[in-house]
């Protein structure tokens, strides 16, 4: 093999490379809940877990801290800052859960830990990203549906929609199939693709009309109900491989197992 062949291959080689690792080619991690009575250091041992897919950024479902007291929400943000220090490497999306936000107050330490205010809106590659605030609030805000038309009219060109909130507002719609609420019509209207949640720390699935609506399972806060892994109750988090505009997402039980999400439905496992 000549000189000048070795150079060509290895100057293609490198162009498919990039091209394989470009940015509408990438790997994240969805976290669930870390509170909501937080069970000793699943949290910590999730996230070294996941860690080791290596992926581009990690998007958190909310409840990083126990909160619901002004007092001492200062003090657990700076415990949670130094559970999340190891990970600094992966840029971080906090979602604002119920146990973040509750008053202003507690808003203003989200916006000084998170780093961006309780809604807002990213693209990574061809995916875009759009968080909603229902932390005080069981249902979506007039305001949150503005701030979501917009936000996905604006980007409207990405492929590839995920749309994020802590409360799963939608799940009662979801389960009895019903398509005539305000973010499912939003959601269809503008393409978006998945609909993720956390706050039950239970695996749910629901399909309507082409979207995928998740409940996330738990990353530290307390197992509820029947506690089985088969309804949907353990500790693990979820990984996502991003191609153009398709997803495939993994759901990761710690140290245990992994599953496809279209393996779970509105009961847990199918």
């Amino acid at each position: 093999m000549t000189r000048r062949l070795i150079v060509i291959l290895f100057a293609a080689w490198t162009l498919l490379l990039a091209a394989a690792s470009g940015p509408d080619t990438f790997h994240f991690v969805i976290l669930g809940d870390r509170t909501g009575e937080a069970q000793d250091h699943y949290y910590e041992q999730i996230w070294a877990e996941a860690a080791k897919t290596n992926p581009e950024f990690v998007l958190t479902m909310g409840d990083t801290i126990q909160g619901l007291n002004d007092a001492t929400a200062d003090a657990e943000w700076r415990e949670a800052e130094k559970i999340l220090a190891p990970y600094k490497r992966f840029p971080l999306y906090l979602v604002p859960g119920n146990h973040d936000i509750w008053s202003a107050a507690s808003e203003q330490l989200f916006r000084k830990y998170a780093g961006h205010p309780p809604h807002y809106s990213f693209d990574y590659g061809s995916a875009h990203f759009t968080i909603l605030d229902n932390s005080r609030s069981d249902q979506l805000s007039a305001e949150e549906l503005t701030f979501l038309e917009q936000d996905l009219k604006a980007h409207a060109s990405q492929p590839l929609k995920f749309i994020v909130s802590h409360r799963p507002s939608w799940i009662f719609n979801a389960a009895a199939l019903n398509p005539d609420f305000p973010l499912h019509r939003l959601a269809r209207k503008y393409g978006a693709r998945y609909v993720i949640a956390g706050h039950l720390h239970e695996l749910l699935h629901f399909t309507l009309d082409g979207i995928d609506y998740i409940s996330m399972p738990s990353a530290g806060g307390h197992l509820r109900a029947s506690g089985k892994y088969a309804d949907g109750w353990f500790f693990g988090y979820a990984t996502v491989d991003v191609r153009n505009s398709t997803a495939r997402i993994r759901i990761h039980e710690f140290q245990g197992r992994n599953t496809d999400l279209d393996d779970w439905g509105p009961t847990g496992l199918k």
